[in-house]
């Protein structure tokens, strides 16, 4: 599984003009699935986002994680993460999990965060989505289950 975390002061998510989920200081993170990803990934997955220290303590360094802060942790599906544009301007998408295997590992990874007593709200499987955010910072970290970056 592959994410794009982004330390974010707000973000929202529509679909077809309603709004899914709106949320102060937190965390957004674009989760793709690859083809071969389990539920142990959607656990790493989530231990890692929720575990990342990239908050402010009072010396301004980052220190702190999601759960020291209270915030909250935004999850959209991004199937676009598996994208391989190595040989050519049209990306391929053959490494990204069908969508029967990546709704269910996405959700996986949402309540692995939830049982680590985060806040965890999500966009909509399959749907045309438009995001917006402030990240602050910025801030953006890659993660990979098999540590690719």
């Amino acid at each position: 599984m592959r994410a794009v975390v982004q330390r974010v002061t707000s973000a929202a998510v529509h679909v077809e003009g309603e709004e899914i989920f709106a949320m102060d200081a937190g965390l957004l993170a674009l989760v793709g699935v690859r083809n071969g990803d389990a539920e142990n990934d959607a656990e790493d997955l989530a231990r890692r986002i929720v575990g990342l220290r990239i908050f402010a303590d009072d010396e301004g360094r980052m220190n702190r994680a999601l759960t020291d802060i209270g915030g909250t942790l935004g999850i959209v599906s991004q199937f676009t993460l598996m994208g391989d544009a190595r040989k050519g301007r049209r990306p391929s998408f053959d490494a990204a999990a069908r969508p029967e295997v990546a709704g269910p590992l996405v959700d996986a990874v949402a309540a692995a965060a939830q049982s680590r007593n985060v806040t965890v709200v999500t966009g909509r499987f399959r749907a045309d989505m438009k995001l917006s955010l402030v990240n602050d910072g910025p801030v953006t970290i890659l993660l990979d289950t098999e540590k690719r970056f």
